[in-house]
């Protein structure tokens, strides 16, 4: 336990009290309205599913078998673990009639060990009925949301393709906290165009919110996505942050995030075949010690 923030492990701990649980991606193929016409095509500008869904989504159909193939990759390590169902990949909401939404949460849970939910959404992707079932589900076991809001400047939010502005992000976390739903959001440090004093006014509007949670992540330039794209051709200059100024940043982050938000994480982990920069080649945790070295050092006030 560290003196300076709330971490995720904490959190978890207060939702899912004497024991330990473990997130394990779930992939619906779901979708985004982002790439299907619905809103525009190619996605948001820096995104490949890819990078952050685990092999066994892929390799594996059936919430049930990939929940199954989760818990054998995990249990070799946490033989007492509990889980969490994470509809991760794309929008998992997104196209869903009420009842498939119900029947894929409700095969999820009864799969064994599985006593929670963690369901990634856009803010744009949570009509009523979304709610009514989070919310029903939520009476059983806890149901956290986390929302894609990666910023709340509509200027960057048309210039990353992301289809909605930020009135709809900062509505939909407020409709999903009042129906009782553990929430938490998405940030992107690093965004074409933004400045750090931009995000940190994103940190300071987000932490205003009724959030549980807040995950960083830094921007990474992947293949085979419209940025890299756009970056070859000259029509976007981007200096991503070297490894020091992103600790920097961190640390600003950390003292600006109240107690009562955990931070899930600061650091996001591409497949390193999949990233043209910044190329730090760091894991989250590796760069989360670093950083409790640094707020050590520099006495940021507990």
């Amino acid at each position: 336990m560290n003196p300076w923030f709330t971490d995720y492990s904490q959190y978890l701990a207060t939702l899912f009290p004497g024991v330990k649980v473990q997130k394990i991606s779930v992939n619906t193929d779901r979708g985004c309205p982002n790439r299907d016409g619905t809103l525009g095509s190619g996605g948001c500008i820096y995104c490949n599913n890819q990078s952050f869904t685990p092999a066994y989504c892929f390799g594996v159909k059936g919430i049930t078998a990939q929940l199954e193939a989760g818990k054998k990759f995990f249990a070799r390590k946490y033989p007492q673990m509990k889980y969490l169902a994470y509809f991760q990949s794309f929008s998992s909401t997104y196209g869903r009639n009420a009842a498939d939404l119900k029947a894929d949460l409700t095969e999820a849970l009864d799969v064994e060990d599985v006593i929670g939910i963690v369901v990634g959404t856009r803010p744009d992707c949570v009509p009523d009925a979304v709610l009514d079932v989070l919310t029903e589900i939520g009476h059983k076991v806890p149901v956290i949301v986390e929302f894609g809001m990666e910023s709340l400047h509509d200027r960057t939010l048309r210039l990353i393709n992301r289809g909605h502005d930020a009135a709809t992000a900062v509505g939909s976390v407020s409709r999903a906290a009042r129906r009782g739903l553990h929430v938490g959001v998405h940030l992107i440090a690093g965004l074409p165009g933004e400045s750090e004093s931009d995000i940190l006014a994103t940190v300071d509007a987000v932490c205003r919110l009724p959030v549980e949670s807040i995950k960083m992540h830094q921007l990474q330039v992947l293949r085979d996505t419209p940025l890299a794209d756009m970056i070859d051709r000259g029509e976007v200059t981007l200096e991503p942050y070297t490894y020091e100024q992103y600790l920097e940043l961190c640390e600003k982050i950390v003292h600006r995030v109240p107690r009562h938000i955990a931070i899930d994480r600061f650091l996001s982990t591409a497949p390193p075949e999949m990233v043209v920069m910044p190329k730090w080649g760091v894991k989250n945790y590796v760069f989360t010690d670093m950083l409790l070295k640094r707020l050590a050092e520099n006495k940021l006030p507990v």
